[in-house]
């Protein structure tokens, strides 16, 4: 019997579907903001994985963004082929993916999202992205995250 929370359990499978093996660890101290979740699993901020949901005109769609950058909405918006962008409240991510805000992970969603990467997070070796709850994480190669999210790069960063 796994003591892994049911969402963690559905990232590993829906990575494990996709021909990538990810390990996760838990951190009881919480991961739910980007220092936080760097400062717990001992790497650069840049490396933390913030997986940001947002509603771009009518289509909810997710953004994958470095924890050192912040995301410029109209570069999302433009990247989505839309005009407007906001944030969308705690109810719709959870609905659009299934895991509540502080655990999204950036694949295994339950609904297809088109996915949108920061290319800041292609610079390093491994990054680290939420596993479904505030306390669960995993590390990956960035472009195994890309491939499996189904994710475009394209420059999100506010400047």
């Amino acid at each position: 019997m796994s003591d892994l929370h049911p969402n963690t359990l559905r990232v590993i499978a829906a990575a494990r579907d996709a021909g990538l093996e990810i390990s996760t660890r838990r951190f009881p101290e919480g991961t739910k903001t980007a220092a936080d979740a760097a400062t717990a699993i001992g790497v650069t901020v840049g490396q933390i994985v913030k997986s940001l949901v947002f509603g771009v005109d009518n289509e909810i769609v997710m953004a994958l963004v470095s924890g050192s950058n912040q995301l410029d909405e109209k570069k999302l918006a433009l990247a989505a082929g839309g005009a407007r962008c906001a944030r969308v409240d705690a109810d719709a991510v959870r609905e659009a993916t299934g895991y509540p805000i502080g655990g999204v992970p950036p694949f295994g969603h339950t609904t297809q999202l088109r996915v949108f990467v920061d290319p800041d997070l292609l610079q390093y070796d491994e990054v680290w992205a939420a596993a479904g709850t505030w306390n669960d994480n995993f590390g990956a190669a960035p472009v195994d995250i890309v491939r499996v999210a189904g994710g475009v790069v394209t420059d999100l960063k506010r400047t």
